[in-house]
């Protein structure tokens, strides 16, 4: 996996970060690989906590924090991906003048999430039925965070469920972007801003994603945040 995931054309998916907010990377995953997480669902085992979605108005469905340690494939994906993340991220802090800068490594962002007490693992397993969805947010879990993640698609017997962006524009009206990868692939995209080039320099875009509302079968998605939570 890391060997497949260094071989990616990582300057093209910088390019598109920097001009959409998103990046998608077709068959990151192979369907039998997708098939493993998805039916490792219901394994009390592999998680910390539970969340069922409607009890905090975030949407309907369910989803699940992953115990460490991770395992090992969302553990390599997650240490794989990093590292090509973060200098993309890097040049975002530069070029709105944020004095912020990521480590190249994901052990040294989570040594600083850890001493800023955010020690809890933040990869989680989604599941919707039919109805299911969730509203817009952001993934931010404490002061230290990431500005980009992951999700990996687990399924395609569904119908709906769109992965929605919602691009909120300064003195404009929001504009909403409509995803629907298919099984295997991996959507990267930004957590809570991107910076846009204007006529008088970078200035500063936030965002926010969610799912639409699924209207036939059951959606699973694999969430991977690089920073920990408090």
């Amino acid at each position: 996996m890391k060997q497949q995931i260094d071989q990616l054309d990582w300057q093209q998916v910088a390019g598109q970060m920097n001009d959409t907010g998103y990046a998608i990377i077709s068959s990151l995953l192979t369907a039998e690989e997708c098939d493993s997480l998805r039916q490792q669902y219901d394994n009390k085992e592999l998680y910390r906590k539970t969340i069922v979605m409607e009890r905090y108005r975030f949407g309907l469905g369910e989803y699940k924090y992953f115990n460490y340690p991770l395992p090992a494939i969302i553990e390599t994906t997650r240490q794989a991906v990093y590292p090509h993340l973060a200098p993309i991220a890097n040049k975002w802090m530069e070029v709105l003048g944020i004095q912020k800068q990521f480590p190249d490594s994901l052990p040294e962002l989570l040594e600083q999430c850890h001493a800023a007490g955010q020690n809890r693992p933040t990869p989680l397993i989604l599941r919707y039925g039919i109805g299911g969805y969730n509203t817009l947010h952001q993934d931010l879990y404490g002061d230290i965070y990431f500005p980009m993640q992951m999700v990996l698609f687990l399924d395609d017997a569904y119908e709906g469920g769109e992965f929605v962006l919602i691009e909120q524009q300064p003195r404009a009206q929001s504009k909403a972007i409509v995803l629907k990868p298919q099984k295997g692939d991996a959507l990267i995209f930004t957590t809570n801003f991107r910076p846009v080039k204007g006529t008088r320099g970078y200035y500063r875009v936030n965002m926010k994603h969610g799912v639409s509302q699924v209207t036939s079968g059951s959606r699973h998605t694999l969430g991977i945040i690089f920073h920990d939570a408090a």
